[in-house]
């Protein structure tokens, strides 16, 4: 397959841009301001109340283990 018939993968990506708020839809902006990939729109625009979930979790976790 040349690249004229391969898919754009990074086109068919969204990524969250933490620098200026907004979501991307493919890779626009430099990785250390990007989130993701994330697979749509509304994915990528949860991306920081993901984050914030999975450090909750991760605290209550360590509380468990350190009991």
């Amino acid at each position: 397959m040349d690249s004229a018939t391969q898919p754009n993968d990074s086109a068919e990506e969204y990524w969250f841009n933490q620098r200026t708020g907004l979501v991307e839809k493919g890779k626009q902006s430099l990785a250390i301001y990007r989130i993701g990939p994330f697979s749509s729109y509304l994915e990528a625009s949860l991306a920081l109340q993901k984050i914030q979930k999975r450090n909750e979790d991760w605290d209550e976790s360590e509380e468990r283990w350190n009991q």
